[in-house]
């Protein structure tokens, strides 16, 4: 801990937005990990040598990805990654209706009116 309140309550803050890299969805702020320990020493420091809380995670961002982020930005590749599960969920639907569609109309297909042959043997078996 440190001993200037604001500069620990901003640590604090900081690592509640900062993911455990050893128990996936957890802060640092919450887990027990040795790297999470690290992780929280790391920001203090940065703190203690005059960083800004953007220049913090500009920081630990650049040193160990964009996965540490709990909640990342929404911009460049990740909009991709994050648009792509509903994208694949519309891309399924218009598979289902497309298929759909063709069934049914198969099915419509199937139903045609009978030939001329087809009408006579019809009539004579039913006829017998």
């Amino acid at each position: 801990m440190l001993s200037d309140p604001a500069l620990e309550q901003r640590a604090r803050n900081l690592s509640q937005h900062l993911r455990c890299l050893v128990c996936r969805n957890e802060s640092i702020d919450e887990s027990n990990a040795g790297l999470a320990r690290d992780l929280r020493l790391l920001v203090r420091e940065r703190l203690e040598a005059g960083d800004s809380d953007a220049q913090v995670m500009e920081f630990v961002v650049t040193r160990y990805g964009e996965y540490v982020l709990l909640k990342p930005d929404i911009t460049g590749a990740n909009w991709l990654l994050w648009a792509s599960g509903p994208l694949t969920l519309l891309f399924a639907a218009g598979v289902v209706v497309s298929f759909s569609r063709r069934r049914a109309k198969e099915r419509r297909t199937d139903a045609t009116a009978l030939s001329a042959e087809e009408t006579k043997a019809l009539k004579k078996i039913l006829n017998n």
